[in-house]
């Protein structure tokens, strides 16, 4: 998922996905992506999160992500939650991946996750956001929205494995 992106029209074609964009001064301020199928041109900007990822690839060689073994889409809370959480919106739970760390801390299809690590969780963009380097072998707190209750567990993100 690529989120905060800048639309470009410099011609981007397969192979050159991760090349500098550059403003009209020479600084570079987003680094290109191609969508494949799309015809739009699209960069992620430089920001704080490009400049980690930067560093991480400079300094290891690579990115190391956290992962919680979940996937779901943004569904609207009803205004009662809405007020209690405060957020108009939560992720509602489409699959768990069998022995991963969010199945071992006993979510279940359909759960609504509205926080983690405290943090109110509106969009899928807001998990991807928290499951960085630093939170791996880490315990994290999720609340859930389950059968008309809050529910807490503990989950410990695992390094996310290449297929």
């Amino acid at each position: 998922m690529i989120d905060e992106v800048i639309q470009t029209d410099a011609a981007l074609n397969p192979g050159n996905s991760g090349g500098v964009l550059a403003d009209s001064s020479g600084r570079m301020v987003g680094v290109n992506t191609a969508l494949a199928g799309i015809g739009v041109g699209m960069a992620v900007p430089i920001n704080a999160t490009t400049r980690e990822i930067i560093t991480a690839l400079m300094t290891r060689g690579r990115m190391r992500r956290a992962w919680l073994g979940i996937a779901g889409a943004q569904v609207p809370l009803a205004p009662a939650l809405a007020t209690r959480i405060g957020s108009p919106t939560g992720l509602q739970v489409a699959a768990v991946a069998p022995g991963s760390p969010a199945a071992e801390a006993g979510l279940l299809r359909g759960d609504i996750v509205v926080a983690l690590a405290g943090q109110p969780v509106v969009t899928a963009t807001a998990v991807q956001k928290l499951m960085v380097e630093t939170a791996i072998d880490k315990p994290i707190e999720i609340t859930v929205w389950r059968n008309g209750a809050l529910v807490d567990a503990i989950t410990v993100p695992r390094e996310l494995q290449e297929p």
